[in-house]
């Protein structure tokens, strides 16, 4: 693929501008080259990491009251909830954005899954099976490290599926999708896009700390002879899977700090676009209140 014009988009951009217009992959089913867009980038975030890490803690109150009305109004019948998809390379930073998200929203309304291999159950059912298993209820908010996703990239490299069900599946995966918005999910899917030598840093950095070594293996080095496939069949899922109603966002992962605060942002940004509202009281509160003090 011949390497594009790097995206200006990826530096710092006018303040006042969304995130998630920033961020956003296209979906016309044009293809996307991962080359043109630096993982080191910025794009709408702040000016340095101290102040990213002080806008992440101004927007964690904002976030909370958000996530209690989400969760208040589902006790009335509200319908939607939120699900987090993150999808990326080794080290890109799921595991970390999820502690990170967690520690900005009550654990108690959120539902986190790890999607790992298939168990020998699972690969007994649709691929599909086990990821709506693990959805979120209404006034939740779920957060998927890796997803169905890995069944059209994990499949595509390592040749697991035939190609013919391999190319059905993103067709799936899109009326999947669509489903579930119309369902009244908000569907926020996440692309944390590093570089090679990032990568490499951060496994050496595993390899430098005892208390890291669990999380390192082998297979992660013969995983880096496979990083220009594992890049192709990204580029293909982002392009033929970001959809109006569920679009990629791709989020520049070499600095953890930015990250961070551009997950927290979004996340913010659609929390506010649903607007959920506390649901009235259903009784007379002036008479609760008179019996209340009268008990």
């Amino acid at each position: 693929m011949a390497k594009a014009e790097k995206h200006t988009r990826g530096r710092r951009s006018e303040p006042h501008a969304a995130l998630g217009d920033l961020l956003r992959l296209p979906s016309d089913g044009k293809p996307v080259d991962l080359s043109s867009y630096p993982t080191d980038a910025t794009p709408g975030g702040p000016r340095d990491k101290v102040a990213g890490l002080e806008a992440i803690a101004r927007t964690g109150e904002r976030l909370g009251d958000l996530q209690e009305r989400l969760w208040a109004a589902s006790t009335a019948g509200d319908q939607r909830r939120i699900l987090l998809i993150l999808q990326g390379m080794d080290t890109s930073g799921k595991g970390g954005t999820v502690r990170h998200v967690i520690g900005l929203f009550n654990p108690s309304g959120c539902r986190i899954r790890a999607f790992k291999a298939p168990t020998p159950e699972e690969l007994r059912h649709d691929f599909l099976w086990r990821v709506k298993k693990a959805l979120p209820l209404p006034g939740e908010i779920g957060i998927f490290d890796r997803s169905h996703y890995e069944d059209v990239l994990i499949a595509r490299v390592r040749a697991l599926v035939p190609h013919k069900d391999l190319g059905n599946r993103y067709g799936r995966i899109n009326r999947f999708e669509k489903a579930l918005t119309d369902d009244g999910f908000t569907v926020v899917k996440c692309f944390l896009h590093i570089s090679y030598e990032q990568q490499r840093r951060r496994l050496l950095k595993r390899l430098d700390n005892p208390a890291k070594h669990w999380k390192f293996s082998t297979g992660d080095i013969e995983d880096r002879a496979l990083w220009p496939a594992y890049q192709e069949a990204y580029e293909i899922a982002l392009a033929r899977c970001s959809t109006p109603q569920a679009p990629w966002y791709l989020v520049p992962a070499d600095r953890k700090w930015y990250r961070n605060w551009a997950i927290s942002t979004l996340l913010l940004e659609h929390l506010e676009a649903l607007d959920p509202q506390y649901p009235k009281a259903d009784f007379d509160v002036e008479e609760s209140r008179r019996m209340l003090r009268n008990a």
